[in-house]
């Protein structure tokens, strides 16, 4: 099956976070061992244009998971358009995060244990961008977070979702995520993933 997503740190964060599913429920994928297992393939489509990716796959014949950041309007409505599409096609399952992304899951007890640094996440925050300025400050630099340009400032939110996606996903708990996630968001997440590759091996006997 085809798993679509924004980015290489949107893998990262799935693969890890299954693991902490996994852990507390066997039935859930463990997409990892699904990747070594030749069962799963993820696609980044590299945060272009979400609608190209609706069917561009279609040919393929596979199951389709796709998951698409929320992001902040008027984006919304489109990106939930685009889902609605996807999730009219056979064998195809597509989710639009209630959150701005998948950073945003995380709990702030994850990110203090990685960076030492104390950080209040809302939904529709840009995680990277916060917990960036927040580090930029702590350094104590004499040039103001604000005259910076764009361009540094993202290098910077860039070099924070590496960790964010990696390091601070590690630190996660089931305890941690239901805190962040009160209604199994990302848990539906992967029961989609799963009735998906039991239909697959189901079509293959």
């Amino acid at each position: 099956m085809l798993a679509v997503v924004e980015g290489i740190h949107d893998i990262e964060f799935l693969r890890r976070i299954s693991w902490v599913l996994y852990l507390d429920n066997p039935q859930l994928p463990n997409v990892a061992e699904l990747e070594r297992q030749g069962e799963l393939v993820f696609i980044p489509f590299g945060g272009g244009p979400v609608a190209a990716w609706a069917d561009r796959l279609a040919p393929l014949e596979k199951p389709e998971f796709h998951l698409i950041d929320r992001e902040q309007p008027p984006e919304i409505e489109f990106r939930r358009a685009v889902v609605a599409s996807i999730n009219q096609r056979k064998n195809c399952r597509a989710f639009l995060t209630h959150k701005r992304s998948l950073e945003n899951y995380l709990h702030p007890a994850a990110i203090l244990e990685v960076a030492n640094v104390e950080v209040e996440i809302g939904d529709s925050d840009d995680v990277a961008e916060l917990v960036s300025h927040r580090l930029f400050l702590r350094k104590g630099c004499q040039e103001a977070w604000e005259s910076l340009s764009r361009r540094p400032r993202r290098r910077l939110a860039n070099r924070a979702k590496r960790w964010l996606n990696t390091l601070a996903v590690d630190q996660m708990t089931l305890e941690l995520l239901c805190e962040r996630d009160p209604n199994d968001e990302v848990r539906g997440w992967f029961q989609a993933i799963a009735e998906l590759a039991e239909a697959h091996s189901v079509c293959r006997r």
